[in-house]
């Protein structure tokens, strides 16, 4: 990322994505490394198939990338605020590690009605580095259907 200026297009994967082009990633793990080549990105596709578009983002596990030290406070400090954290395991039980090192705490919140209010909530936890809510960021929405693929274009996003 860092030997080119921008990106012209990045088409990925996605968890979940609502009618207002809300999205949640990290159901692999990287969410930080992909947040990260999103928003030095000119344009985002994103290709799902129709389970994953839902009227309210959130039954999907939202993870969390956080650091190792501290961990057990952070997932305490979401325990207290409802959040129903899972500190996510790897295939031998031991805690999923991201490619930076992190953990990933997955939240379980069934259903998100203010995203850009728990996006803010997330970030300025201590100990959290990022989180798997995409906001605001998605240009379009290729969601694959029998017959032709259907293609949701944002409004908000030129």
């Amino acid at each position: 990322l860092d030997m080119v200026d921008s990106i012209d297009l990045t088409i990925y994967g996605a968890d979940q994505v609502d009618s207002n082009f809300n999205g949640i990633k990290g159901g692999g793990g990287n969410l930080l490394w992909e947040k990260i080549v999103a928003i030095n990105s000119k344009k985002i596709v994103w290709v799902v198939d129709k389970s994953k578009v839902v009227d309210t983002i959130g039954a999907f596990p939202l993870a969390v990338d956080v650091i190792p030290f501290g961990s057990q406070h952070v997932m305490q400090n979401f325990d207290k605020a409802g959040y129903e954290p899972v500190l996510r395991l790897d295939k031998e039980g031991k805690p999923f590690k991201t490619d930076s090192n992190n953990l990933i705490i997955d939240l379980h919140l069934h259903k998100i009605e203010e995203p850009t209010q728990l996006a803010d909530n997330l970030i300025q936890t201590v100990g959290v580095v990022e989180h798997g809510l995409f906001l605001n960021m998605v240009s379009e929405v290729v969601v694959g259907k029998e017959g032709q693929p259907e293609i949701l274009v944002n409004p908000n996003i030129g």
